[in-house]
């Protein structure tokens, strides 16, 4: 590197401009956003230190680069450009090494998506001391979230990435608080047994598949490619397409789960789907326009929704039906009930309540 015609040798340069190099390595608004380089007190000096020790911080920091002479170009898109740049998946981001909490059939199908440096962490392991810096993947069970959580470092937990079932970003946000950028990936593709490739969850009304990530969590690109590099589908949907569809799979499993358990012992997803199909579209629609009460914003055509669900229900059909981990499933609709109850309105839910106290799955002060 040159300074004023002569080698740097390394050393930083006094200003801005002296190194014909560092002015394209440095943020015009260093210090007002985000980015980690535009912030350090001598920034050249740090990129090459950085830069060997974290590249997909440094990647972060070109892309950084690359939106702010976008918007100074393009105002009219830099916005579009700099989220394409922060969540199209670069190659470069699903290179960094992840952790993985959680060894079971999904945990290890993660780690067979990666490049064969992930670090997994198993039940009843301490988070590790030299853990790599890239998304941490929690594929624990739900009751373990909190254990989780409370045994990440507090600046690590802006990289957790849940994949749990169930209506979660409640819990996250208490325990995480709103300004984290905690990532949550929904899930729809399936692993059998343990070392079996997963199937995606494809189906006749969404060929393209159905699993999606939230476009605010700080790993939504490294989520999206890691899955798209092993054949899987992963949509990247902002704020209000992510609680749409977040709430859709909740209630697919709600209404699924219940007319099951209804239906009686051994009944299939399939069986709900094709034997009593009117049954859990009544109970869809009910949760659904129940949804749309309690959020401003959100608005489903009635009937492609219900067939929309039913298509994953075919595409899954072998699956059985429970109503399980009631807190996180359909307690999160039953919460609906008492919040309207408290207030003296009617049940938005009431096939939803009746069926729940039909199979003795009501909370014992219900």
């Amino acid at each position: 590197f040159l300074f004023k015609g002569k080698p740097c040798h390394g050393r930083p340069p006094p200003s801005r401009s002296c190194c014909r190099f560092a002015p394209s390595l440095l943020c015009s608004a260093a210090g007002s956003h985000d980015c980690l380089f535009c912030q350090l007190r001598n920034p050249w000096q740090e990129h090459l230190k950085e830069a060997c020790k974290t590249p997909e911080l440094y990647l972060q920091h070109l892309q950084c680069l690359r939106g702010q002479r976008s918007a100074k170009a393009h105002p009219a898109s830099a916005s579009r450009r700099v989220q394409r740049l922060a969540h199209d998946g670069a190659d470069e981001t699903v290179r960094a090494p992840a952790v993985i909490i959680g060894g079971g059939r999904v945990g290890e199908a993660l780690a067979a998506m990666g490049s064969g440096d992930d670090l997994v962490v198993r039940r009843g392991e301490p988070f590790p001391g030299s853990a790599p810096s890239g998304p941490i993947y929690v594929c624990t069970r739900n009751d373990a979230l909190k254990d989780v959580i409370d045994m990440t470092p507090a600046e690590r937990r802006e990289d957790l990435v849940f994949i749990q079932n169930g209506a979660l970003l409640p819990f996250l946000e208490a325990e995480l608080g709103g300004a984290t950028k905690f990532t949550v990936l929904l899930v729809y593709f399936a692993v059998a047994k343990k070392g079996d490739p997963p199937l995606d969850g494809k189906t006749d009304t969404d060929p393209d598949g159905l699993s999606a990530v939230g476009a605010s969590g700080k790993w939504a690109g490294a989520v999206a490619t890691r899955l798209k590099k092993a054949g899987l589908a992963c949509r990247v949907l902002e704020d209000q397409e992510f609680t749409k569809a977040y709430w859709e799979k909740n209630i697919w499993i709600a209404a699924y789960m219940l007319v099951g358990a209804l239906s009686g012992s051994g009944t299939s997803v399939g069986d709900v789907e094709s034997s009593h199909r009117s049954e859990v579209d009544d109970l869809i629609k009910e949760l659904a326009l129940a949804v749309e009460g309690a959020n401003a914003g959100i608005k489903w055509d009635l009937d492609p929704l219900c067939e929309k669900l039913a298509a994953y229900a075919r595409s899954v059909a072998h699956f059985p039906t429970a109503v399980k981990e009631f807190e996180w499933r359909n307690g999160a609709f039953y919460s609906l009930t008492t919040a309207a109850e408290t207030a003296g309105l009617q049940d938005p839910c009431p096939l939803h309540t009746a069926g729940l106290k039909k199979i003795g799955a009501l909370p014992a002060a219900a």
